[in-house]
């Protein structure tokens, strides 16, 4: 497993709910890693009990990431084998442990990431919605204006995105897409890979509206359908026919470009003929 004398850092994927889910090489890796980096010790000992792994366990978390980063590095550079685990799923997705990949290559450690379960594949997959392309914004930021600040981002995405919520805000948020995005498709999946699994396809509207009165359990991840491109090229042509013509020429000769290619690009903003921009500053002008 040494490279040069160190160590090499294992990003292992768990099971995000049913333990069937991980991977014989995941398995052998926790076996015969020198220590295992976990998030929370107390959740990550349970699974290692059932599969009878009985490596040496240290935390690794978001309120330690820097300090206990530096000393898994150091680790690491003195030849021990260390395998990064996150509470479920993969490593590295929404969790800390992007920061100690950072650290790794800045320090020239060699990482590698052993494929397994993670939820927003998981629940893209079983959405229903398109996949070919898709954002993961994972969850929100619980700053006002930074909330606001990614909204505002997320109204004229045309690929589907794929967000994770907790149960006791999952209303609140699915509110606050309707509003700042329009009512679209949505599915939103509870409790994956797990007994009680669930994916339901709906409208914002609609999910907003079933779980105001049917009370949520279990982590969530929304898949909402990204805007129609169309739309955004009628919205566009809209704003631009909408604004005196003058001034849409304006616009790109105040950037320094030629008038017949600035008529050029005000023609394909209207949607019409470049003859048609040239007759109608013809007669505006006389």
């Amino acid at each position: 497993m040494e490279q040069n004398g160190q160590g090499k850092l294992y990003l292992c994927a768990t099971p995000i709910g049913n333990l069937e889910d991980i991977t014989f090489r995941v398995l052998r890796t926790l076996k015969e890693a020198d220590l295992i980096a976990a998030e929370d010790t107390r959740n990550s000992r349970k699974l290692l009990n059932h599969f009878e792994i009985h490596t040496p366990m240290t935390s690794y978390h978001e309120y330690n990431k820097i300090e206990k980063g530096r000393l898994l590095v150091e680790k690491l550079k003195a030849g021990s084998n260390i395998a990064l685990i996150t509470d479920a799923g993969t490593p590295g997705i929404s969790d800390p442990g992007e920061e100690l990949v950072r650290m790794c290559y800045e320090a020239d450690i060699e990482v590698t990431s052993l494929p397994g379960p993670a939820a927003c594949v998981t629940a893209l997959t079983l959405s229903g919605l398109s996949t070919r392309r898709f954002a993961f914004e994972a969850f929100l930021p619980m700053d006002k204006k930074e909330r606001q600040r990614i909204l505002g981002e997320l109204t004229d995405e045309t690929r589907t995105v794929v967000l994770y919520e907790a149960p006791h805000r999952l209303v609140r948020t699915l509110n606050e897409l309707l509003e700042a995005l329009g009512d679209r498709n949505v599915t939103v999946l509870r409790e994956l890979t797990k007994k009680h699994e669930t994916a339901f396809r709906t409208t914002l509207a609609g999910a907003a509206a079933h779980y105001e009165s049917t009370e949520p359990k279990g982590e969530c991840v929304i898949v909402l359908e990204g805007r129609s491109h169309q739309e955004l090229v009628e919205e566009s042509r809209r704003r631009w026919e909408e604004m005196p013509l003058n001034e849409h020429m304006g616009y790109y000769e105040a950037q320094g470009i030629p008038r017949k290619e600035a008529m050029k690009q005000v023609a394909k903003d209207r949607g019409v003929s470049k003859r048609d921009i040239y007759q109608a500053l013809l007669e505006s002008e006389r």
